[in-house]
């Protein structure tokens, strides 16, 4: 694939994400957010406060990673390396949008074992967090998604690529929404 292709292919789904907050999230009652529908499901709430506890992690690193490189000269195609397409690849949904492969959330993730990562405003931070991808996506043109390396968050030592360390966080964020999706249509989700 070539970066552009999936430059592209990543900001359509960061697009798509910001479009989905704003006609199927933005409007709901708090009760609906805090809804779910065992005591092992996250809420929707549940669900944003973490991918916005990743966004606080991964934006400013790629952010300062790609105003930092000296690998400014994009290449016209990018290979992901091993590591990284099974980091990806594990976050992917599959072609029917179901998630694939079940993973547990690291504890300092997850909402629900970290409850003040949740502050009620978590839907509308994502969305926020959306733009700035976005603007990470247009600053990744300028660099070599190959040569540029992103630490992850749960080890400094080991890097990814950030054409992968991009797929990861975005494929991430794909997979969550579709889980809210799952949530809200879900039969016993309350109407209002």
């Amino acid at each position: 694939m070539t970066s552009k292709e999936l430059l592209s292919e990543l900001r359509t789904i960061t697009e798509r994400n910001i479009e989905l907050v704003r006609q199927r999230f933005s409007t709901l009652s708090d009760q609906q957010k805090r809804w779910k529908k065992d005591s092992t499901s996250w809420s929707i709430l549940e669900v944003f406060a973490h991918l916005n506890a990743y966004a606080s992690y991964y934006h400013p690193v790629l952010t300062k990673r790609i105003e930092a490189t000296r690998y400014r000269e994009p290449k016209d195609l990018f290979i992901s390396s091993p590591l990284g397409k099974s980091a990806w690849k594990s976050m992917k949904l599959g072609n029917a949008k179901n998630v694939k492969r079940r993973m547990k959330s690291p504890k300092t993730f997850n909402p629900t074992f970290e409850s003040q990562l949740i502050n009620g405003a978590d839907i509308e931070a994502f969305e926020k967090d959306q733009q700035v991808l976005l603007t990470i996506l247009t600053n990744a043109e300028e660099v070599n998604l190959r040569k540029v390396k992103v630490p992850i968050s749960i080890s400094q030592i080991i890097r990814l690529r950030l054409g992968d360390a991009l797929q990861f966080v975005i494929y991430h964020n794909e997979r969550h929404m579709q889980q809210a999706i799952n949530i809200i249509e879900n039969n016993s989700f309350p109407k209002n």
